[in-house]
């Protein structure tokens, strides 16, 4: 049995501490974008620490990282576990770190206790999953699971102008292999819950059994720049004015619907952005979510049709794209009841949990079994430079994660 496979509660607390260092913040957090300067640093020390527990590093061509502890058999898929090293702006120490690092305590464990695997075990570094520096978010995943093409990829542009393929180029990180080559048992994502049911039930592991559905719509709304001065209120076409009545009826319209539709308008752009000039276009994302697949189909439709008679009644034009598109996505049922008893064996209070955050889990779910194992955080604030977390309970997680993973590449 694995649970009396110690993890070393210390080590893992200093690994998450020295990881953020690497692109430190004033106020305790941590930035790397991915594939900056600082993602590079925080690469290459992920590398160095995953050689030193005797892994070997492979790189595909997005950039995904795979540090293999080898198994018996070689020739057996592996088991894998893994998240993101990239941040965001303002970003915590642990929101993605914690799962690849996790993962590396869970190689240094069975290392010291001299535990051999049928199967191999990959922790892997997914490119991009933020997607603060340049789109899509979720990229390197995205790639792997065969949603996103490698070239579409590599041109995108990056907010310091570069492409991707450049920046992968210069931080050494664009290998040859071919994302999905690898074929993989299955992954399990461990992860800081982000959010605060752990921490109000007092319970240790969530255990994930699915991720909500995520579609973003990009919405441009067209009026005229005219002159503030001068144009009257009922002559004006304010572009701003119908995409602020846009956003307030999208928000009523999620809040009438259920407790689990979420809507988020989080990035606004307004041209011409001048204090004297009625603005003439705004383009703003709609973040929209819900576990049903049918019920987000409705809200979008819903959604489309109002912001349309908005954009009627102020003389508007106005333009809706679907940019992201990320069904709701169920976990394996049996890594699911794995995870359930690898939380019981080590005897730590549980409960069943939806993620409302979308991870790469999801799109690794495509291709292989996947599952979650979720940690509490301190009044469920991530994204955030005060974003928090136990010792014990990151160990804990930690714990169940090496657990599972035993189970599914045998011990010899």
């Amino acid at each position: 049995m694995s649970a009396d496979i110690p993890v070393d509660e210390a080590r893992l607390w200093r690994s998450l501490m020295d990881m953020g260092e690497v692109g430190a913040l004033p106020h305790g957090g941590c930035c790397r974008a991915a594939l900056s300067a600082e993602d590079k640093a925080g690469r290459d020390l992920f590398v160095r620490w995953c050689r030193e527990a005797g892994c070997r590093i492979a790189v595909d061509q997005v950039g995904n990282i795979y540090a293999r502890r080898p198994g018996r058999n070689a020739e057996r898929p592996a088991v894998a576990t893994g998240s993101h090293l990239d941040t965001q702006p303002h970003g915590g120490k642990f929101d993605g770190i914690y799962g690849v690092l996790a993962g590396l305590e869970v190689v240094r464990a069975l290392n010291e206790a001299h535990v051999e695997t049928e199967a191999p075990i990959d922790v892997i570094v997914w490119t991009n999953e933020e997607g603060v520096r340049f789109s899509p978010p979720l990229a390197g995943s995205s790639a792997f699971a065969g949603v996103a093409e490698v070239a579409k990829i590599h041109a995108a542009i990056t907010l310091d102008g570069t492409t991707v393929r450049q920046d992968l180029e210069s931080t050494g990180y664009l290998g040859k292999e071919r994302p999905g080559e690898r074929k993989l048992d299955c992954f399990v994502e461990a992860h800081i819950e982000q959010g605060p049911i752990l921490e109000a039930a007092g319970k240790t592991i969530g255990i994930v059994t699915q991720i909500q559905g995520i579609r973003w719509l990009k919405v441009t709304v067209t009026g005229m720049d005219s002159h503030a001065g001068t144009t009257p209120m009922n002559r004006r076409r304010d572009a701003l004015l119908g995409a602020a009545e846009m956003v307030t009826t999208l928000n009523r319209i999620a809040r009438e619907q259920d407790e689990w539709a979420r809507l988020t308008n989080g990035r606004l752009e307004i041209e011409p952005n001048s204090g004297a000039t009625i603005p003439g276009k705004v383009v703003f994302i709609c973040d929209l979510r819900h576990p049903d697949a049918a019920t987000l189909e409705a809200l979008d439709g819903r959604m489309q049709a109002a912001m349309r008679v908005i954009a009627a009644r102020g003389g508007l034009e106005i333009d809706i794209q679907r940019v992201i598109e990320k069904p709701p996505v169920h976990f394996a049922g049996e890594l699911v009841d794995t995870v359930r008893d690898a939380a019981r064996r080590c005897g730590y209070a549980s409960m069943d949990l939806l993620s409302g955050a979308g991870h790469d889990a999801m799109n690794v779910a495509r291709v292989a079994p996947t599952g979650m194992i979720f940690v509490p955080c301190k009044d469920g604030l991530s994204h955030n430079e005060a974003e928090s977390a136990t010792p014990a309970d990151l160990a804990a997680g930690a714990h169940t994660l090496l657990h599972t993973l035993v189970a599914r590449a045998r011990r010899v």
